[in-house]
């Protein structure tokens, strides 16, 4: 059976595959710049601030006398990141050896942006002009209820509320990488990726739809650089402050309609005026995804039989549910289900994987199971695993084999490096060896051919 596996990136990783001239275009707003220095790993955000007021070239050995013996490895990942990202440009001498300076533009507006502050293009709107603004707990839950909205049309549950309305913009998203059709008197139906969609956390949800907007408004003619601007300068904006749309462009309103379907604004009109007010999946946009999975509140309890209790009331969790378990009865606060082999394989057949399931329901788990170790009984895990092993008992991935490293430094590197980018497979630290998804090997390319310099 074919595995599909989707991965949500952050900002940054999109922000470093746009073309040079474009790149630099986004450092002229000193908002991107603190952007691109939230994102950055440890060492290389220690860098860009060590070097923010070095107006010449610094070379690479005085950068590796920052690191202590045991941090190469990371040195040179992070120093792989800013160069990317073209924060950091290398200059090789006639002798070939490196030297670093920060990007001009990067340097000058991130400079003024920590000593003077930034100034948004727009400022909140005054109280006696907005009606009654919602509470930062009504924000919230409407975002919430907007995205299971969105959600239960991505599922096409009947459950879905029927007032609600998707923009044609979202769903060519959702037709682009969820849903497939195959004629149009058919409804549209998940593909495997969609399915492995619905189980992620929703910050990675958001990163992948947003990921996924943007590359298809390339389509329509929109700028992708000033779109990434637009939505990384509206993480800056308050929550639960209403910002008028009249600052807005014509691009921007169509953006800031797509934004309200996912529940990251919510737009009220008044007499004469009409404004969006952000909420926290908007103003958590400029940060990693690491760091904005906080966890959640858990609903979900397994027990040893593979009984299942979710104390939610939640239609789009019920859904969820659905998809890889025995539903038996639903009550107004609670749903009970069971993990059945048959509900497995359909799961499994649908391109879900057992190592998703159990992350799901791991990450879910609730509070009163949380703390237990393990929060999902071990027979459970062990037996959906062994439920998946018996449909792929042998699974083939495109990959390359590297060897023969000049260095073990360099062989850590890679390892790093293949790592952060989740297409490590296999590594043998003895003979240095590792293998790597095909998936990664222009990039893999590229990494090695920087440390031979």
């Amino acid at each position: 059976m074919p595995q599909v596996r989707i991965v949500a990136r952050n900002f940054m990783d999109m922000v470093a595959s746009l073309p040079a001239l474009k790149l630099d275009k986004l450092y002229d707003n000193s908002f991107i710049c603190e952007a691109i220095l939230r994102s950055l790993p440890p060492l290389a955000k220690k860098y860009v601030l060590q070097l923010l007021y070095i107006d010449g070239p610094v070379t690479a050995k005085l950068l590796e006398e920052w690191v202590v013996p045991d941090g190469v490895s990371k040195h040179k990942v992070a120093i792989d990141r800013l160069i990317q990202l073209r924060v950091l440009s290398e200059t090789l001498d006639r002798k070939k050896e490196a030297t670093y300076r920060l990007n001009p533009t990067f340097q000058l507006n991130l400079q003024k942006h920590i000593l003077h502050g930034g100034i948004l293009p727009r400022e909140p709107m005054p109280s006696n002009v907005t009606v009654r603004l919602p509470s930062l707990e009504d924000l919230d839950a409407y975002a919430v209820q907007q995205w299971e909205c969105f959600l239960l049309h991505l599922i096409n549950s009947a459950e879905a509320e029927k007032s609600t309305n998707i923009s044609s913009s979202m769903m060519k998203v959702f037709q682009r990488c969820l849903l497939s059709q195959k004629d149009d008197r058919e409804p549209p139906k998940l593909t495997e990726s969609g399915f492995q969609f619905l189980l992620m956390d929703t910050s990675a949800q958001l990163w992948y739809i947003i990921r996924e907007y943007i590359s298809n408004s390339e389509d329509h003619g929109v700028d992708t650089a000033d779109l990434i601007a637009f939505l990384l300068e509206l993480s800056f904006h308050v929550t639960g402050e209403a910002y008028n749309e009249n600052t807005l462009t014509d691009v921007q309103r169509r953006i800031i309609k797509d934004l309200a379907d996912l529940g990251l604004v919510k737009l009220q009109q008044g007499r004469k005026e009409s404004w969006f007010i952000p909420t926290k999946l908007a103003t958590n946009l400029s940060i990693s995804l690491a760091d904005s999975s906080s966890r959640k509140q858990g609903f979900v309890v397994v027990e040893t039989n593979f009984r299942m209790y979710a104390y939610s009331t939640s239609k789009l969790h019920c859904e969820i549910l659905r998809l890889f378990s025995r539903i038996e009865y639903q009550l107004p606060n609670l749903i009970v289900g069971s993990i059945t082999k048959e509900s497995l394989n359909k799961a499994f057949e649908s391109g879900i994987t057992s190592e998703q399931i159990i992350s799901f329901l791991q990450q879910n788990a609730h509070p009163r199971v949380v703390e237990k170790i393990p929060s999902v009984p071990e027979n459970v895990t062990d037996q959906i695993r062994l439920w998946e092993s018996d449909l792929n008992r042998v699974e083939m991935d495109p990959a390359h084999l590297y060897d023969e490293f000049p260095s073990r430094d360099v062989f850590e590197a890679a390892c790093d490096f293949a790592r952060e980018y989740g297409g490590l497979l296999w590594e043998n630290s003895k003979k240095m060896r590792l293998v790597v998804k095909a998936e990664i090997f222009t990039q893999m390319k590229e990494f090695l051919r920087r440390q031979k310099q």
